[in-house]
């Protein structure tokens, strides 16, 4: 099956206006494919070539050298770019304009008729549940609710690619999960994505594989679960188990040679978990 994605030794190279000629190599040798479907998280420190891959991809600037495509196109050609959404980290949006009136804007630069786009604006408010504020300007939207709008904008021409480069910057945790679970609903149609965060446990919740991008090199790739597992330990979860059966598993464990407990002792939350729990979920983006 053609990729979605195909990134082939990848290179970019940045000139500095300085009379040394100095260069930056912002990505080096990197290859990388995303399947139809699937979700690709993109992780590394700032400054580690993250955003250069994707505007690279996205035919925003040219490689130095190096191959990029988009489900088999050469995604310098701007006809590769026609299934593909983007909402960039910082979007940038008419403040005049109304949620319906934002996705009627772009639906047009799209080339979408006025009846599909009515119909499109229509399921995407529901969607991003912004229902509620569609006639209200953004001037008046929250962060959180600004990047539902984005995403929202990013599938109007209903791509079969999506980029999202760090989707909930500066999102309450609330505002966060209900773009998290947007993520998942894009798998559920069978759109790829590829998702550019450094909230680790955003990626490590969506995501089917990842690559750790560091000093512009992919230093490693797999999927999630194979990733996230410690190969050489397994872990058993005990419910409501007395004191003296957590003792006798203990001794247990001490009898059988080169076995070792790491740790007991009760779970830990997520202060992510807690505060949802304790606030019912409850945003204020969900306020009319």
């Amino acid at each position: 099956m053609e990729p979605a994605v195909d990134i082939q030794d990848l290179t970019k190279v940045f000139k500095l206006p300085s009379l040394n000629r100095e260069q930056v190599v912002a990505v080096k040798n990197l290859s990388l494919q995303v399947a139809p479907g699937e979700i690709y998280g993109l992780i590394g420190p700032n400054g580690s070539g993250k955003s250069t891959t994707m505007k690279v991809l996205l035919g925003l600037i040219s490689a130095t050298e190096g191959s990029t495509a988009i489900f088999g196109q050469d995604s310098r050609k701007v006809s590769s770019r026609a299934e593909v959404g983007f909402l960039p980290e910082n979007p940038y949006f008419y403040k005049f304009l109304s949620g319906q009136e934002t996705l009627h804007f772009y639906g047009r630069l799209g080339g979408l008729s006025k009846k599909e786009i009515s119909e499109r604006s229509k399921e995407l408010l529901a969607l991003v549940d912004l229902e509620h504020a569609r006639d209200r300007r953004l001037s008046g939207y929250s962060k959180g609710m600004l990047q539902r709008i984005g995403l929202a904008q990013a599938l109007i021409q209903r791509p079969r690619l999506v980029v999202l480069d760090e989707p909930t910057a500066g999102v309450d945790p609330a505002g966060s999960r209900k773009i998290r679970d947007l993520i998942l609903k894009l798998r559920e149609e069978e759109i790829s994505v590829i998702l550019s965060s450094h909230l680790l446990e955003q990626v490590q919740e969506v995501c089917d594989r990842v690559g750790i991008i560091f000093n512009g090199k992919l230093c490693r790739e797999g999927p999630m679960e194979e990733l996230m597992a410690i190969e050489d330990q397994t872990e058993i979860l005990l419910d409501k188990a007395p004191a003296e059966l957590v003792e006798k598993v203990t001794a247990l464990v001490a009898e059988h040679e080169g076995a070792s407990l790491i740790r007991s002792g009760h779970p830990r939350t997520t202060l992510e978990r807690l505060f949802l729990e304790e606030t019912s979920g409850d945003s204020p983006d969900t306020r009319s």
